[in-house]
Protein backbone atom coordinates (compact mmCIF):
# COMPACT_ATOMS: atom_id res chain seq x y z
CA UNK A 1 0.00 0.00 0.00
CA UNK A 2 2.82 2.37 0.93
CA UNK A 3 4.59 1.58 -2.31
CA UNK A 4 1.47 2.33 -4.35
CA UNK A 5 0.99 5.70 -2.60
CA UNK A 6 4.63 6.60 -3.14
CA UNK A 7 4.34 5.80 -6.82
CA UNK A 8 1.10 7.78 -7.05
CA UNK A 9 2.63 10.94 -5.62
CA UNK A 10 6.03 10.61 -7.21
CA UNK A 11 7.41 13.55 -9.21
CA UNK A 12 8.32 11.33 -12.15
CA UNK A 13 4.73 10.13 -12.54
CA UNK A 14 3.24 13.61 -12.51
CA UNK A 15 5.99 14.80 -14.84
CA UNK A 16 5.00 12.12 -17.34
CA UNK A 17 1.33 13.12 -16.99
CA UNK A 18 2.08 16.80 -17.57
CA UNK A 19 4.32 16.02 -20.53
CA UNK A 20 1.53 13.90 -22.01
CA UNK A 21 -1.19 16.51 -21.52
CA UNK A 22 0.82 19.64 -22.39
CA UNK A 23 3.44 20.42 -24.98
CA UNK A 24 7.01 21.29 -24.07
CA UNK A 25 7.41 24.85 -22.87
CA UNK A 26 3.76 25.32 -21.94
CA UNK A 27 4.71 26.11 -18.34
CA UNK A 28 6.93 28.95 -19.56
CA UNK A 29 4.04 30.16 -21.71
CA UNK A 30 1.69 30.28 -18.76
CA UNK A 31 4.26 32.23 -16.76
CA UNK A 32 4.53 34.81 -19.54
CA UNK A 33 0.73 34.91 -19.69
CA UNK A 34 0.49 35.68 -15.97
CA UNK A 35 3.11 38.42 -16.35
CA UNK A 36 1.18 39.84 -19.32
CA UNK A 37 -2.12 39.89 -17.42
CA UNK A 38 -0.47 41.48 -14.37
CA UNK A 39 1.24 44.22 -16.40
CA UNK A 40 -1.86 45.04 -18.43
CA UNK A 41 -3.97 45.07 -15.27
CA UNK A 42 -1.65 47.65 -13.73
CA UNK A 43 -1.88 49.78 -16.87
CA UNK A 44 -5.66 49.49 -17.11
CA UNK A 45 -6.65 49.67 -13.44
CA UNK A 46 -4.01 52.01 -12.07
CA UNK A 47 -3.27 54.29 -15.02
CA UNK A 48 -6.33 54.28 -17.30
CA UNK A 49 -9.33 53.61 -15.07
CA UNK A 50 -8.40 56.15 -12.35
CA UNK A 51 -9.15 58.99 -14.79
CA UNK A 52 -11.78 57.56 -17.11
CA UNK A 53 -13.90 55.27 -14.87
CA UNK A 54 -15.11 53.52 -18.03
CA UNK A 55 -16.09 50.00 -16.98
CA UNK A 56 -16.93 49.00 -20.55
CA UNK A 57 -13.39 49.69 -21.75
CA UNK A 58 -11.91 48.07 -18.63
CA UNK A 59 -13.84 44.91 -19.56
CA UNK A 60 -12.73 45.14 -23.20
CA UNK A 61 -9.05 45.73 -22.46
CA UNK A 62 -8.71 42.83 -20.03
CA UNK A 63 -10.40 40.31 -22.30
CA UNK A 64 -8.40 41.56 -25.28
CA UNK A 65 -5.26 40.78 -23.28
CA UNK A 66 -6.29 37.15 -22.81
CA UNK A 67 -7.57 36.66 -26.35
CA UNK A 68 -4.62 38.24 -28.18
CA UNK A 69 -2.00 36.41 -26.11
CA UNK A 70 -3.34 32.92 -26.79
CA UNK A 71 -4.24 33.79 -30.38
CA UNK A 72 -0.68 34.81 -31.18
CA UNK A 73 0.85 31.92 -29.24
CA UNK A 74 -1.12 29.19 -31.00
CA UNK A 75 -0.80 30.86 -34.41
CA UNK A 76 2.97 30.73 -34.04
CA UNK A 77 2.89 26.98 -33.46
CA UNK A 78 5.97 24.92 -32.71
CA UNK A 79 8.33 26.48 -35.28
CA UNK A 80 8.25 29.88 -33.62
CA UNK A 81 11.15 31.44 -35.49
CA UNK A 82 9.61 30.99 -38.95
CA UNK A 83 6.03 31.83 -38.05
CA UNK A 84 6.41 35.61 -37.67
CA UNK A 85 5.23 36.47 -41.20
CA UNK A 86 2.23 34.16 -40.93
CA UNK A 87 1.27 35.60 -37.56
CA UNK A 88 1.46 39.12 -38.94
CA UNK A 89 -0.76 38.28 -41.89
CA UNK A 90 -3.19 36.41 -39.65
CA UNK A 91 -3.50 39.30 -37.20
CA UNK A 92 -3.99 41.73 -40.07
CA UNK A 93 -6.88 39.63 -41.39
CA UNK A 94 -8.46 39.18 -37.96
CA UNK A 95 -8.38 42.87 -37.10
CA UNK A 96 -9.74 43.72 -40.54
CA UNK A 97 -12.79 41.58 -39.78
CA UNK A 98 -13.12 42.69 -36.15
CA UNK A 99 -14.39 46.23 -36.55
CA UNK A 100 -14.63 48.51 -33.51
CA UNK A 101 -16.81 51.00 -35.37
CA UNK A 102 -20.19 50.64 -33.71
CA UNK A 103 -19.36 53.72 -31.62
CA UNK A 104 -16.62 56.26 -32.15
CA UNK A 105 -13.76 55.32 -29.82
CA UNK A 106 -12.00 58.27 -28.15
CA UNK A 107 -8.34 58.75 -29.00
CA UNK A 108 -7.19 58.00 -25.44
CA UNK A 109 -9.07 54.68 -25.36
CA UNK A 110 -7.79 53.80 -28.83
CA UNK A 111 -4.22 54.44 -27.67
CA UNK A 112 -4.65 52.21 -24.62
CA UNK A 113 -6.20 49.49 -26.78
CA UNK A 114 -3.22 49.60 -29.13
CA UNK A 115 -0.80 49.38 -26.17
CA UNK A 116 -2.68 46.41 -24.68
CA UNK A 117 -2.63 44.57 -28.00
CA UNK A 118 1.08 45.26 -28.54
CA UNK A 119 2.05 44.07 -25.06
CA UNK A 120 -0.02 40.91 -25.46
CA UNK A 121 1.72 40.13 -28.76
CA UNK A 122 5.16 40.85 -27.29
CA UNK A 123 4.58 38.58 -24.28
CA UNK A 124 3.29 35.79 -26.50
CA UNK A 125 6.30 35.93 -28.84
CA UNK A 126 9.18 36.77 -26.48
CA UNK A 127 11.51 34.14 -25.08
CA UNK A 128 13.80 36.20 -22.83
CA UNK A 129 12.35 37.34 -19.51
CA UNK A 130 14.94 40.09 -19.21
CA UNK A 131 13.69 41.66 -22.44
CA UNK A 132 10.11 41.43 -21.19
CA UNK A 133 11.04 43.12 -17.93
CA UNK A 134 12.65 46.05 -19.74
CA UNK A 135 9.73 46.42 -22.15
CA UNK A 136 7.15 46.31 -19.34
CA UNK A 137 9.01 48.83 -17.18
CA UNK A 138 9.59 51.26 -20.07
CA UNK A 139 5.95 51.03 -21.19
CA UNK A 140 4.43 51.55 -17.75
CA UNK A 141 6.86 54.36 -16.94
CA UNK A 142 6.07 56.13 -20.22
CA UNK A 143 2.32 55.91 -19.63
CA UNK A 144 2.69 57.07 -16.03
CA UNK A 145 4.76 60.11 -17.05
CA UNK A 146 2.29 61.06 -19.78
CA UNK A 147 -0.69 60.73 -17.44
CA UNK A 148 1.16 62.67 -14.74
CA UNK A 149 2.08 65.57 -17.00
CA UNK A 150 -1.24 65.76 -18.83
CA UNK A 151 -4.07 67.39 -16.91
CA UNK A 152 -7.34 66.26 -18.44
CA UNK A 153 -9.93 69.03 -18.76
CA UNK A 154 -13.48 67.94 -19.40
CA UNK A 155 -15.53 69.42 -22.22
CA UNK A 156 -19.21 69.33 -23.05
CA UNK A 157 -21.24 70.42 -26.07
CA UNK A 158 -24.29 72.55 -25.36
CA UNK A 159 -27.08 73.81 -27.60
CA UNK A 160 -27.52 77.33 -26.30
CA UNK A 161 -30.61 79.48 -26.78
CA UNK A 162 -29.46 82.93 -25.62
CA UNK A 163 -27.33 83.90 -28.61
CA UNK A 164 -27.26 87.55 -27.56
CA UNK A 165 -24.72 86.52 -24.92
CA UNK A 166 -22.23 84.96 -27.34
CA UNK A 167 -20.74 88.35 -28.25
CA UNK A 168 -17.14 88.75 -27.04
CA UNK A 169 -17.98 91.79 -24.91
CA UNK A 170 -20.63 89.80 -23.01
CA UNK A 171 -18.48 86.76 -22.32
CA UNK A 172 -18.63 87.16 -18.54
CA UNK A 173 -22.44 87.17 -18.67
CA UNK A 174 -22.34 84.06 -20.86
CA UNK A 175 -20.07 82.21 -18.41
CA UNK A 176 -22.22 83.26 -15.45
CA UNK A 177 -25.40 82.08 -17.20
CA UNK A 178 -23.83 78.73 -18.13
CA UNK A 179 -22.60 78.15 -14.58
CA UNK A 180 -26.00 79.02 -13.15
CA UNK A 181 -27.87 76.73 -15.54
CA UNK A 182 -25.46 73.78 -15.57
CA UNK A 183 -24.01 73.93 -12.06
CA UNK A 184 -20.49 73.52 -13.48
CA UNK A 185 -17.38 75.61 -12.93
CA UNK A 186 -16.82 76.85 -16.49
CA UNK A 187 -13.20 77.51 -17.44
CA UNK A 188 -13.53 78.25 -21.14
CA UNK A 189 -16.27 78.72 -23.74
CA UNK A 190 -15.86 78.16 -27.48
CA UNK A 191 -18.63 79.27 -29.83
CA UNK A 192 -19.43 76.95 -32.74
CA UNK A 193 -22.24 77.02 -35.26
CA UNK A 194 -24.93 79.71 -34.95
CA UNK A 195 -28.51 79.24 -36.19
CA UNK A 196 -30.24 82.63 -36.39
CA UNK A 197 -33.45 81.03 -37.63
CA UNK A 198 -33.84 79.07 -34.40
CA UNK A 199 -31.89 81.53 -32.22
CA UNK A 200 -29.50 78.82 -31.03
CA UNK A 201 -25.76 78.27 -31.01
CA UNK A 202 -23.51 75.30 -30.27
CA UNK A 203 -21.07 75.92 -27.44
CA UNK A 204 -18.21 73.80 -26.22
CA UNK A 205 -17.49 74.47 -22.57
CA UNK A 206 -14.40 73.40 -20.68
CA UNK A 207 -15.17 72.84 -17.02
CA UNK A 208 -13.86 71.47 -13.74
CA UNK A 209 -15.36 68.21 -12.62
CA UNK A 210 -15.27 64.44 -12.81
CA UNK A 211 -14.10 62.61 -15.87
CA UNK A 212 -16.29 62.55 -18.94
CA UNK A 213 -18.79 59.80 -19.56
CA UNK A 214 -19.63 58.16 -22.85
CA UNK A 215 -22.64 60.47 -23.39
CA UNK A 216 -20.76 63.77 -23.26
CA UNK A 217 -21.08 65.75 -26.46
CA UNK A 218 -24.02 63.86 -27.96
CA UNK A 219 -27.62 64.90 -28.41
CA UNK A 220 -29.18 61.59 -29.44
CA UNK A 221 -29.15 58.17 -27.79
CA UNK A 222 -27.40 55.52 -29.85
CA UNK A 223 -28.75 52.00 -30.10
CA UNK A 224 -25.64 50.62 -28.41
CA UNK A 225 -26.57 52.65 -25.33
CA UNK A 226 -30.00 51.00 -24.95
CA UNK A 227 -28.72 48.84 -22.16
CA UNK A 228 -29.28 48.83 -18.43
CA UNK A 229 -26.28 49.02 -16.10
Amino acid sequence: MTTILMNLFSADLWGMVLNTLFSAGFGSTMLRFLICVAVNWVIIARLYYKKSHRRDFFFTFMLMTVAIFFLVYFMMGMDRGKATMGVGLGLFGIFSIMRYRTDAMPVREMTYLFIIICLSVVHAMAEDYGDLLVVDIVTMLSIWLCELSLKVQQTKLIQYDRIELIKPERRQELVADLEQRTGLKVLKVDVGGIDFLKDTAVLRITYEGDTASDVNGQFKVRKSQWRSE
